[in-house]
């Protein structure tokens, strides 16, 4: 019947969605994640690593702020 083709297409659909997973989270960890998709530019991307090193966090969207900066 029509219904002994779905296992087959469950595989093949599994098949073809793995290396499209493996690929996207093998750049989201080698590439940086998110910080290194919004800085296209090597000047921002400096400055990013700035606020980073600054924060004490490790994260460069949490600032300290000025007052706080030793």
């Amino acid at each position: 019947m029509w219904f002994k083709i779905l296992p087959r297409l469950f595989a093949m659909g599994v098949r073809l969605l793995i290396p499209g997973l493996a690929t996207l989270y093998i750049h989201r960890f080698t590439n940086g994640g998110k910080g290194k998709r919004a800085a296209y530019f090597l000047y921002h991307w400096d400055l990013m690593e700035r606020d980073r090193h600054i924060s004490g966090v490790d994260c460069y969207y949490m600032s300290k702020g000025l007052e706080n900066i030793d």
